[in-house]
């Protein structure tokens, strides 16, 4: 089973456990409207700018809004659990699901366990902490562009990668998770330490990062 089927059965037995009105880390958002968005990304390719381009956010939001009206929610968590069509990116391209979804799917499971009481970090399988790395080296620059002090990313076994260029700046260190979820805005579920001027320090952690 690759990384990203794992964390989608994970997210999803957990979103069954937890029934529809459970809270998340995605503020206003409960298990219900997350599973909505899930399903909106793979399943209504029409309605996704509005995930990241501000201006087509309302068309986006009454999709979503459909989706719940129309689904009952066991039915939108089994959705996600099919994974995406064959007719959509994601299903149609060789690699696409795990190269795009293996981050998302692991976001938001972790979104679903830390917004409950005594969470803790869990010990990843082998070679999902590599790939999480991989694919924050990769986007760091764009996770990190509203960042209003330089940030610096460091792994607990040493390896850096830069998130922005700029002073005063602050290091960052965890695992490739926690570096993950911080630079996805979720800094304040996210177990890292800081290294710089508090007042930069401060910035970072109030300062709206991700997509």
């Amino acid at each position: 089973m690759t990384h990203t089927r794992a964390e989608r059965a994970a997210l999803c037995d957990l979103l069954d456990d937890l029934g529809p009105g459970a809270p998340t880390l995605c503020e206003g958002w409960t298990t219900a409207d997350l599973t909505a968005h899930l399903v909106l990304r793979e399943r209504r390719p029409d309605a996704m700018g509005g995930i990241a381009v501000k201006a087509l956010a309302p068309y986006t939001a009454s999709v979503q809004e459909g989706l719940k009206a129309r689904h009952p929610y066991p039915e939108l968590v089994d959705l996600v659990r099919q994974g995406p069509p064959k007719w959509t990116p994601y299903g149609f391209v060789p690699g696409a699901d795990e190269l795009v979804n293996t981050v998302e799917m692991f976001v938001h499971h972790e979104d679903v366990r830390r917004a409950r009481p005594g969470w803790e970090p869990r010990e990843l399988p082998a070679g999902l902490d590599d790939v999480l790395w991989k694919r924050l080296r990769t986007m760091a620059r764009v996770f990190f562009r509203r960042s209003p002090v330089g940030v610096v990313l460091r792994r607990t076994n040493g390896e850096k990668v830069a998130g922005r260029m700029a002073e005063p700046a602050v290091v960052v260190t965890g695992d490739a998770q926690e570096l993950l979820l911080l630079a996805f805005g979720r800094q304040a579920h996210a177990r890292v330490t800081y290294e710089g001027d508090p007042g930069a320090v401060a910035r970072l952690r109030e300062a709206r990062l991700g997509m």
